[in-house]
């Protein structure tokens, strides 16, 4: 079981969140309630080592209660020096906090997530776990995310397998974009091991160019007549999602019958 890190106390002149765009309020994060925020799709940040009651209680968040059709989670939506951040947890989920940000948002995450631990007062060590979006400068993650401190031991099987049963938990509105953007963050995080291949082996299997990165590779196969007009509709979203989800079952199942390398434990 992953060690929890203690927050300190919130400083003495930091009013509540919902207050704080109020004079002499002091406290940096400014709170939204969930109903304002939870239309716009989010990309998963990092989880901490840390409880979602401390950073509440650090940055006096109010948590507010929600659930889905896997059990409750608790949530806090707030603005933090420009971005707005998502702090949650799933009754299955392991321990600790997962940090989400708007997808129309800043992509430089490493930047991000030092905004938020400098407000939390704590260091990168409270970082278990981090995934990064496509176009993200990886040369300025702090290396100690790299470490996967205190991460819980799961395959990239049973990461594949939650993935692609619920996608809206992780990447909010399931979109396209979203979904391949989570990847591709993924497959970065743990060294390529989950999509170490897919591009050599989109090309063999479906004739397209490999000189592509491989989500416009799949675009080209869900797509044959040639990629939809931006923007997307919601069952366009929906055919390269599901077509996706195919396509890496055939190249998971490719690897098992043992003509590449298996995901190794996460």
């Amino acid at each position: 079981m992953t060690e929890m890190i203690n927050l300190p106390d919130p400083e003495v002149d930091w009013a509540p969140a919902t207050f704080s765009t109020q004079v002499g309020a002091g406290n940096p994060a400014r709170q939204c309630s969930m109903f304002q925020a939870a239309t716009e799709p989010l990309i998963s940040l990092a989880l901490l080592a840390v409880e979602l009651d401390s950073v509440a209680r650090r940055l006096r968040l109010t948590i507010e209660e929600s659930w889905d059709g896997h059990g409750a989670i608790r949530a806090a939506f707030f603005t933090l020096d420009g971005t707005d951040f998502v702090v949650t947890h799933h009754e299955r989920d392991p321990s600790g906090t997962y940090v989400w940000v708007r997808k129309s948002g800043p992509v430089d995450h490493a930047e991000r997530m030092a905004v938020l631990l400098t407000a939390l007062d704590v260091g990168s060590e409270a970082v278990s776990h981090s995934t990064w979006g496509t176009g993200t400068d990886l040369s300025r993650v702090p290396a100690t995310w790299s470490r996967k401190r205190g991460r819980p031991v799961e395959s990239h099987q049973r990461f594949w397998e939650n993935f692609r049963k619920r996608p809206g938990m992780y990447v909010g509105r399931n979109t396209y974009d979203g979904v391949t953007a989570y990847l591709n963050g993924y497959d970065h995080a743990c060294g390529g091991a989950l999509l170490n291949g897919l591009r050599e082996w989109l090309a063999d299997t479906n004739q397209v160019g490999q000189n592509l990165v491989w989500w416009a590779q799949v675009v080209q196969v869900v797509f044959p007549e040639g990629r939809p007009a931006e923007p997307w509709s919601d069952d366009e979203h929906r055919q390269a999602v599901a077509g996706l989800f195919d396509l890496l079952e055939g190249f998971f199942e490719h690897l098992a019958s043992g003509h590449g390398t298996m995901p190794e434990s996460g």
